[in-house]
């Protein structure tokens, strides 16, 4: 049985004002420790997760979206999602977050508010 992995790869679209980091993989209980302890490191003020080629999201993912929002909405970093999948939509949707996080439909979409 492989591993579970998620890659965070950042986007040549990043600047120091914005960055753009594409994950790859699942979002869950597996991987959410080492995507935080990457992800707060993050010091650009703007941040976008393009999550368009993350296969699965579970609560331990979700949570640690929700963490890592309020980590940067407590340093006055923004924040948003961008190209979720199906699955991951209806994760969000049953958690009422996409109420909450600020969420596109694609890093195009995001990019332009």
């Amino acid at each position: 049985m492989q591993p579970v992995r998620l890659d965070l790869l950042k986007q040549d679209s990043s600047n120091d004002e914005l960055v753009v980091v594409k994950l790859e993989g699942k979002l869950s209980l597996e991987t959410v420790s080492r995507f935080l302890q990457v992800m707060r490191l993050e010091p650009a003020p703007g941040l976008v997760l393009d999550m368009s080629e993350v296969k699965f999201l579970d609560s331990a993912g979700v949570g640690a979206l929700v963490q890592l929002f309020v980590h940067r909405r407590n340093r006055s970093q923004k924040f948003a999602l961008a190209g979720l999948s199906p699955q991951g939509n209806a994760v969000m949707e049953v958690s009422g977050l996409l109420k909450l996080l600020p969420v596109y439909a694609s890093v195009t979409e995001a990019l332009l508010t």
